[in-house]
């Protein structure tokens, strides 16, 4: 028998869970630490699948989550086309999906209210939470992520950057690293229509984080429990 959970039981366990998904560069790091911190809530950022030992996932259970370990090298990756790259993301974000609900029923357990920036598709979303749980936050355009990427001072990003230096033809490589964001296949998440509250960044030189906070708190229903 195949272990299956039904969505209103996961729903049930996630009652306190708040979700924020959407474009890359759209704010939504930035809006589930501030939010964390605002509203003390568990903050639950990027990636917390890799909570789950590397060890433990399979090449045949989990093949995009363990491509890092089978790859050739960093120059394997970066040579990916853009439907390569999109196919491996989209399945990589697919495998994620277990983890991912598991470990947030986990960190809600305890009762307390948790933020999180995640890659959960939108249908998904719906099966396990609901409108006032859940935030997409969009760009206009949408592909402004291709000219700030390494705008963003972090270490993964400096890590990507001197990979792409080492490659044979690092300005090729560049070149084809920012042409991901360009593709967009016919059942790519259609993001402005997922029935969810979408919020939509437009201004990438002003500081619209309170504007944005401000708004999300509304949204999620969370003003009233600051300093709680």
């Amino acid at each position: 028998m195949k272990i299956q959970f039904s969505g209103n039981i996961i729903r049930h366990y996630l009652q306190n869970v708040y979700f924020i998904n959407g474009h890359s560069y759209a704010g939504k790091s930035t809006m589930v630490k501030l939010l964390s911190e605002k509203y003390d809530m568990i903050f639950c950022g990027e990636n917390y699948h890799d909570v789950f030992p590397r060890e433990k996932l399979t090449r045949w259970q989990q093949p995009a989550l363990c491509y890092f370990d089978t790859m050739s090298g960093w120059e394997e990756w970066l040579s990916m086309t853009p439907k390569e790259h999109w196919e491996w993301t989209d399945s990589v974000a697919k495998e994620c999906v277990e983890i991912e609900i598991l470990e947030l029923i986990k960190l809600a357990a305890g009762g307390k209210k948790v933020i999180v920036d995640t890659n959960i598709p939108p249908e998904v979303l719906w099966e396990i939470s609901d409108y006032r749980h859940v935030a997409i936050l969009l760009c206009d355009p949408p592909d402004i992520c291709k000219e700030k990427f390494f705008d963003r001072d972090d270490p993964d990003k400096k890590f990507m950057l001197e990979q792409i230096k080492k490659c044979k033809d690092p300005e090729a490589a560049l070149k084809n690293f920012n042409s991901w964001a360009s593709y967009h296949p016919d059942n790519e998440i259609d993001w402005d229509h997922t029935g969810f509250f979408t919020y939509t960044r437009s201004d990438f030189e002003s500081d619209t984080r309170e504007e944005m906070l401000d708004i999300l708190g509304e949204h999620f229903g969370l003003k009233n429990t600051a300093g709680k």
